[in-house]
């Protein structure tokens, strides 16, 4: 049980509901019912949520978010992002391999990506001018910002779901 109140539709202000009906298409999940405590945050959260990894593979942004909620055992999020892992196209075994940390089963790029993702979550004061070096072998710079946002806002949003002890809205599924 959520260690706050969730804002639902019923409840909600005209601003939030606005939101509800607008940008989540009437079906807000709970972070976002948490988040509408703070309407203008929400919103805020919502576009910056919408912009990060754009200019990587759906693939990849999914390996990625998936692997770092595994590693910090953010349930929430590894729950919605299986779905989103899914949807990308990885495999079972893929998702697998996520789970106890075994690359060798994705591209070069992925591999590079998610192993620097894995250093990041677990230190992440732990970037040297080798990484830099290796990322930019697979990609651009503006590619390499967005690969730094994708791994802030995982863990971002892995430290918030968690701590608030947000449920899972749907069936959960065994990796």
């Amino acid at each position: 049980m959520s260690r706050i109140s969730l804002i639902e539709p019923a409840q909600a202000t005209a601003e939030v509901k606005a939101i509800y009906d607008g940008k989540l298409k009437g079906k807000p999940g709970n972070i976002q019912k948490a988040l509408a405590h703070r309407p203008a945050m929400l919103a805020s959260f919502l576009e910056f949520y919408a912009s990060v990894g754009r200019s990587l593979d759906r693939k990849l942004y999914e390996a990625v978010y998936l692997r770092i909620s595994l590693i910090n055992g953010c349930r929430y999020c590894t729950q919605h992002h299986i779905q989103g892992a899914k949807r990308a196209g990885l495999t079972p075994e893929q998702m697998k391999f996520l789970k106890e940390g075994k690359y060798s089963g994705f591209s070069a790029s992925e591999q590079v990506s998610l192993r620097y993702a894995e250093k990041l979550t677990r230190t992440p004061d732990g970037a040297s001018e080798a990484d830099f070096t290796e990322l930019k072998e697979h990609f651009s710079d503006p590619q390499i910002v967005d690969l730094h946002m994708l791994i802030g806002l995982a863990n971002l949003t892995n430290r918030v779901t968690g701590p608030l002890a947000l449920e899972v809205e749907f069936p959960e599924e065994n990796i």
